[in-house]
């Protein structure tokens, strides 16, 4: 049994079923929606927000897809670094990143999330610095190790770390893990909660929705930063089980009882079969729908920089 087994996500989808969505499918596939819609990530702020986290003021900089460089209590921290154009050669980026890897201000903290391509890209974790501290969930130190960094922390559900005046924390998410076909679920996932001086982050990591948001929510009753998934939820009978879409997401920022949105995990990577462009126009709509302040909503572009405080 996989040592992490007993919480992955349910249902467990298998080859069978990619054979299905990929190969088997009788609706057309919709891959060859208008591209044009990436518009609506328009990358290119100055320097794409480099000079923002290197100036030391407290700032969220969306780097792309579920990356994101934070400025908290003096102290740089890089979620997810995914600077590489292609994950694993295969899947190409449709938006560059904020900035290219060399010239990512000196990081103190870098957080992964799951050992999922789109999130541990390993020629971008390489091309950090050794000063950094890296804190992963359980089992994912060793690769990271192989990169040949030596300050690695590894966290299980709930556990944290004192880094300075910041608290990192692993939560809990419902998705799972799998680098190759013979390791899945040998290591751990989840989302962190990042306490600093100026207020408290969290990133979800992927999730499906569940009823840790809540637990999250109550047992972390001051988020004022929720970086949240958008995009890669279709087909639902497929990704329901491992992505939220964005109706769920914002159940999720309400179960949280965060005070502002960041919206990431869209319009940067071609995964599933959603336009491209759908994810940020339907939670516009829920929005709206809602009457919520549109102040909380943070859909940022690559490379925007927003004060945090």
């Amino acid at each position: 049994m996989a040592r992490f087994e007993d919480r992955t996500t349910r249902p467990v989808h298998g080859a069978g079923d990619i054979l299905r969505w990929k190969v088997l499918r009788k609706d057309p596939d919709p891959r060859g929606d208008n591209f044009a819609e990436l518009d609506l990530v328009r990358p290119g702020q100055r320097n794409g927000g480099a000079d923002a986290l290197a100036s030391g003021n407290p700032c969220a900089v969306w780097i792309g897809h579920a990356s994101w460089g934070l400025r908290l209590g003096g102290q740089l921290v890089v979620i997810d670094p995914v600077f590489s154009s292609a994950l694993s050669g295969v899947v190409k980026r449709l938006v560059p990143p904020a900035f290219p890897v060399a010239t990512c201000p000196a990081p103190d903290l870098v957080l992964v999330t799951h050992d999922h391509r789109d999130h541990l890209d390993l020629p971008s974790i390489a091309a950090l610095p050794d000063t950094a501290t890296y804190i992963v969930p359980l089992g994912n130190g060793p690769r990271i190790a192989k990169l040949g960094h030596t300050n690695i922390v590894e966290l299980d559900w709930w556990q944290t770390h004192q880094h300075g005046s910041l608290e990192i924390t692993l939560v809990p998410a419902r998705h799972w893990s799998m680098r190759m076909p013979w390791n899945r679920n040998d290591t751990l996932w989840g989302g962190y909660i990042i306490r600093g001086p100026e207020g408290t982050a969290y990133h979800s990591g992927d999730t499906a929705w569940g009823e840790h948001f809540a637990e999250i929510g109550a047992r972390v009753p001051d988020i004022d930063w929720a970086m949240l998934p958008i995009g890669a939820y279709s087909p639902r009978w497929f990704m329901a089980a491992q992505h939220v879409n964005p109706d769920e997401a914002l159940e999720g920022f309400t179960a949280l009882g965060a005070k502002h949105f960041l919206a990431m995990h869209w319009g940067t990577f071609k995964l599933t079969d959603e336009a491209v462009g759908e994810p940020k126009q339907r939670i516009l709509e829920l929005w709206a729908e809602r009457g919520l302040d549109p102040a909380r909503l943070w859909l940022m572009d690559i490379g925007e920089s927003r004060a945090l405080r």
